[in-house]
């Protein structure tokens, strides 16, 4: 075990990783260029260390190819043609189109429901990892679910048992065309200390 002495409360160190959790953001237009897939592997090894209840490792990545996209795009479009109409359909075919990169991650099921919610608690964990990761390699990504990710036909396209895993999120990935600007509360709003 490797005994490490607590950093100082201004260190550069704390500086840094507060800058990079706040400079993070959720990205949606992106350029075409495509991200190495070295680069996306060793965000998947950074998003593994996530805290999880008993090592349990209750995560599943699928990075999904040009030929799943396209039926991920068909699909979306069949959906939002049914719930609203074709306009919207194709509107949203055309717009998911431009997310250069793809990849799902799900959470392994478990009948215990305590299990079940500390393994997607740990997930979630896993993929802020994993979006931080990238940020930090210059890579933006957008963690997004919807309709789209409960269709049963998703299941069949990304390769992957219902029965077994749910979706934790759907991460479209790529070099950010504009970064937006973000807000938060103060944390004197969301704070509660107790005596």
């Amino acid at each position: 075990m490797i005994k490490k002495t607590a950093p100082g409360f201004e260190s550069q160190a704390m500086r840094d990783v507060a800058e990079l959790i706040r400079g993070r953001r959720t990205i949606d237009q992106y350029l075409q260029t495509p991200v190495p897939k070295q680069l996306l592997r060793d965000a998947i090894e950074a998003a593994t260390w996530a805290p999880n209840h008993h090592v349990t490792e209750p995560w599943r990545f699928y990075l999904l190819g040009p030929e799943a996209i396209g039926r991920c795009i068909d699909l979306v479009r069949d959906i939002v043609t049914v719930k609203k109409n074709a306009k919207a359909g194709e509107f949203k075919a055309k717009n998911w189109s431009q997310k250069p990169g793809w990849l799902v991650v799900t959470c392994q099921r478990s009948e215990d429901e305590r299990r079940q919610r500390e393994d997607y608690a740990a997930c979630s964990a896993a993929v802020q990892n994993l979006m931080l990761y990238l940020w930090t390699a210059g890579v933006g990504s957008k963690w997004t679910t919807g309709d789209i990710t409960r269709d049963p036909r998703f299941e069949e396209i990304a390769g992957f048992d219902g029965e077994q895993e749910s979706v934790v999120a759907m991460i479209w990935y790529g070099y950010a065309k504009l970064t937006p600007e973000q807000k938060r509360k103060d944390v004197s709003e969301l704070l509660v200390e107790r005596p």
